[in-house]
């Protein structure tokens, strides 16, 4: 069964836990973002394309691969939408889709570093074992 792209983009808003509807497209995350020069798709328009259900113009853009998941935009947004965020999960959705992303409690012994933070551990398990 195929999935819709309304329905991707639910997910990847949900993904990313942050509210887009709170987006009054000011730009000034775009303004802010330090690789925005380098987007197709600029922050504050990625936020419009997910709200409007576009996911496959995100995922066919270079924009998930520019962003420096800094953060910038977050912070200067006045309303709490995170670009960032949506980015990353838009990012997650193309690696997903092309099956390079999983991981079982079985992998995690080959991946675990003595000086690793047990909290990287746990951050990277919740993040790709869905």
């Amino acid at each position: 069964m195929q999935i819709t792209e309304k329905a991707q983009a639910e997910e990847i808003v949900r993904r990313s836990g942050t509210d887009i509807s709170k987006c009054m497209q000011c730009g000034k995350c775009t303004a802010a973002c330090p690789a925005g020069y380098k987007m197709d798709i600029q922050p504050h328009r990625v936020v419009w394309e997910l709200i409007n259900g576009h996911v496959d113009v995100l995922q066919k853009s270079v924009t998930p691969w520019k962003c420096f998941s800094c953060f910038t935009c977050a912070a200067r947004c006045p309303r709490g939408v995170s670009p960032a965020a949506l980015i990353e999960s838009v990012r997650l959705s193309v690696i997903r889709q092309q099956g390079e992303n999983g991981i079982t409690a079985e992998d995690i012994p080959e991946y675990i570093d003595e000086k690793m933070p047990q909290q990287a551990i746990v951050a990277a398990f919740r993040k790709y074992n869905k």
